[in-house]
């Protein structure tokens, strides 16, 4: 009972916390999430451990992070659920050449780029782990798009339906659908004790278990769940069944059950009731309650004090210009060959270099299979913090908000 006693005021410190620098952040004119994401440092080492490391260890306890890891892991899943509800593949078939070009290159030149890049940090900063896995995560990593803060930033600018925020979107939604597919690649490489037989039986395993959701689940869900339906628990809970049993699957594919929690929701169906359902069941408990829990774990696991020399300095600075100018600028340039006035291809730069919390979901992946150091997962937090704490401000010089 004494743990499950600091479980409770652990959880009530952290969503404390949260609030408050989500109020000021929202104050300061930025998104909430960024305060959130900010409220997971302040309680790590960085801040609190350095002030009072005493008070750090007492509250956050070594042998305590257990419960703590498995709230916000259960708060993941629920959260790359509501990713993937927001995902709606339908509505790419018919995209615009921008909407190809851009996406393609918001995707591609990160990871080309960030590939370079890892290639290089790799003897410095590899830790170990082997150098095919660690290339093709900096560079998956690299291309992210937070599309949920990217829809919150649209909507508060009451962008979603300009031909901006349409072409942003779009591109966010191709980019997480690649990344995410590209990590259930790396995950099967950087794991070869967690699943058996040869790495191209389990990619052919993998791609059979994709292509059973998208052409099997996805219409059965259509018929057992149809989007206009009524809301009830009964339909709820079979929902909930769904997304477990695709994230024990994945797991059990040796691919991380964030993957499977990720397609159950792009699967699942849209445009209905029954998606409004779940998002109004899930939404608040997930963003309210154990996404923190996940941002206060990141912020244990993200010391800044390892940035203890210039060099260290001088390298997470190059990871910042190369994630921004790979998909910022590249991504710009793209579009504005498309034929988008400049100002406007900037503006999609701009949102579609917003990384967020589906960066920091990643990367807690990448540091849970050993592939990134300490040094270098707190190097790649700054950066995600960074482009996310950017775009209000850019945006607010390149398209100003109208009245």
């Amino acid at each position: 009972m004494p743990e499950l006693k600091l479980l409770f005021l652990q959880m009530a410190v952290i969503l404390a916390t949260a609030r408050l620098m989500a109020a000021a952040f929202r104050f300061a004119g930025q998104p909430e999430v960024i305060g959130e994401m900010a409220a997971g440092i302040v309680l790590g080492p960085s801040l609190l451990g350095r002030i009072s490391p005493a008070t750090m260890n007492g509250l956050f306890p070594a042998d305590s992070l257990g419960h703590l890891y498995a709230l916000s892991q259960l708060g993941l899943v629920l959260f790359m659920f509501l990713v993937g509800l927001e995902i709606r593949p339908d509505a790419l078939r018919g995209s615009a050449k921008a909407v190809v070009l851009s996406s393609q290159a918001s995707i591609v030149a990160p990871f080309l780029l960030g590939g370079i890049l890892a290639w290089g940090l790799y003897p410095h900063l590899g830790s170990g782990a082997p150098r095919l896995p660690f290339v093709l995560f900096i560079g998956a990593a690299m291309g992210i798009t937070a599309f949920p803060v990217l829809a919150r930033i649209l909507a508060d600018r009451k962008m979603m339906h300009t031909r901006v925020g349409m072409l942003a979107i779009s591109c966010a939604a191709v980019d997480d659908l690649s990344a995410w597919c590209l990590l259930a690649v790396i995950t099967l490489i950087a794991r070869p004790e967690a699943a058996q037989g040869s790495l191209s039986r389990r990619f052919a395993v993998l791609a059979v278990y994709i292509l059973v959701m998208v052409f099997l689940a996805r219409p059965a869900l259509r018929r057992a769940l149809p989007a206009n339906a009524a809301p009830s628990l009964g339909r709820f809970g079979a929902a909930m069944v769904f997304l477990l049993l695709s994230v024990w699957a994945t797991e059990a594919l040796a691919v991380h059950a964030l993957f499977g929690a990720f397609l159950a929701g792009v699967v699942m169906p849209k445009e209905g009731r029954v998606e409004g359902e779940l998002r109004d069941r899930l939404e608040s408990v997930t963003l309210v309650l154990l996404l923190p829990l996940f941002f206060a774990y990141t912020g244990l696991r993200t010391s800044i004090g390892l940035l203890n020399s210039i060099e260290l300095w001088l390298l997470c600075g190059l990871i910042v210009m190369v994630a921004v100018g790979s998909k910022l600028l590249v991504s710009g340039l793209i579009v504005h060959a498309s034929g988008m006035p400049w100002r406007e291809s900037l503006a999609v730069g701009v949102l579609v270099n917003t990384k967020g919390l589906v960066e920091l979901v990643i990367l807690n992946v990448g540091l849970d299979l050993h592939i990134l150091s300490p040094t270098l997962f707190s190097m790649m937090v700054i950066m995600a913090l960074v482009t996310t704490l950017m775009t209000t401000p850019l945006l607010d010089r390149i398209l100003p908000p109208s009245g």
